[in-house]
């Protein structure tokens, strides 16, 4: 008996995917997979979430990340709001793994979202307030949690509305800036690569813009600058050489071009592992920033 519900379950799994990839029936596949995310909110606070539970909106999860990641569907996506779902998942802090499975499976929604480099996109994420959630979670989160996070963070700044939104005012951009700091201080004593180079790329990426690029002449980690990573960075070229590219930039004169670059990490976003509101100092980037950021 149980094998026939188990396998009732898989073929409805199996529908909802098959279901995805038919236009008509779009829609109905995602109610019926934000019902599934939907089900386990009343488990969040008080954190009584089972992990049977948690697998199952995980599963439904990675189906929006594969709505979200393709560029038929990704428009769509953002106008129904499907993204909102995942925010409940990522406020929570429980340490259970449960609860970790399904921030990090939540941040790889938002992840295949940003991968796409869209400005529509990125203009989404910032008025839904995504970068104080990535914020809260690159500097409480577990190792993967802190990486994903980043990596969301790394590509809304990769666009010049992201950019001019972080650093249009001094608050911003310190509180950005403040994460970051408090990172690298982390990874001196717990070091990992990969969370190192999507935390250099966002360094590289401010200097792009004049005013966080004085800023960080004077306030970036002297860590960065005196050969402490050496080791940590031996085996990734790629990551020393955008911290050498980094260095080299801050010792020479501010930019004059604001647009970026080649993409530095143009590996794509780090594995999600498997399985709102508005407003507040970064609900929209200002008109008007200030003048230097001391």
């Amino acid at each position: 008996m149980a094998q026939a519900v188990k396998d009732i379950k898989m073929t409805l799994e199996e529908q909802l995917v098959l279901n995805l990839c038919e236009s008509e029936l779009r829609g109905n596949a995602l109610v019926e997979l934000s019902k599934e995310i939907v089900s386990v909110y009343p488990a969040l606070s008080p954190p009584t979430l089972l992990a049977s539970a948690a697998t199952r909106a995980c599963n439904a999860l990675a189906l929006l990340q594969t709505v979200a990641a393709h560029p038929l569907t990704r428009t769509p996506f953002l106008k129904a709001r499907i993204p909102i779902f995942v925010f409940p998942f990522l406020n929570t802090t429980s340490e259970a793994k449960s609860f970790e499975h399904l921030r990090v499976t939540s941040l790889g929604v938002l992840s295949a979202l940003a991968k796409a480099e869209d400005t529509k996109v990125v203009k989404f994420l910032l008025k839904s307030e995504v970068i104080p959630l990535c914020l809260r979670i690159m500097g409480t989160g577990s190792e993967l949690s802190k990486t994903v996070a980043t990596f969301i963070v790394q590509k809304i700044m990769r666009d010049e509305v992201g950019l001019q939104h972080i650093c249009a005012t001094p608050e911003c951009f310190f509180q950005v800036a403040s994460v970051l700091a408090n990172m690298v201080i982390a990874l001196t004593e717990q070091p990992s690569t990969r969370l190192l180079k999507h935390v250099i790329c966002c360094y590289l990426r401010l200097t792009d813009d004049p005013r966080a690029y004085t800023a960080m002449q004077t306030h970036l980690p002297e860590s960065l600058r005196n050969g402490t990573f050496d080791n940590c960075l031996r085996d990734d070229p790629a990551a020393m050489h955008f911290l050498q590219q980094l260095l080299d930039k801050l010792a020479g004169p501010a930019s004059v071009d604001p647009h970026p670059g080649p993409d530095p990490v143009a590996g794509g976003a780090p594995d999600p592992a498997p399985g709102p509101g508005t407003g507040g100092s970064h609900g929209g980037p200002s008109q008007t920033g200030p003048s230097h950021m001391h």
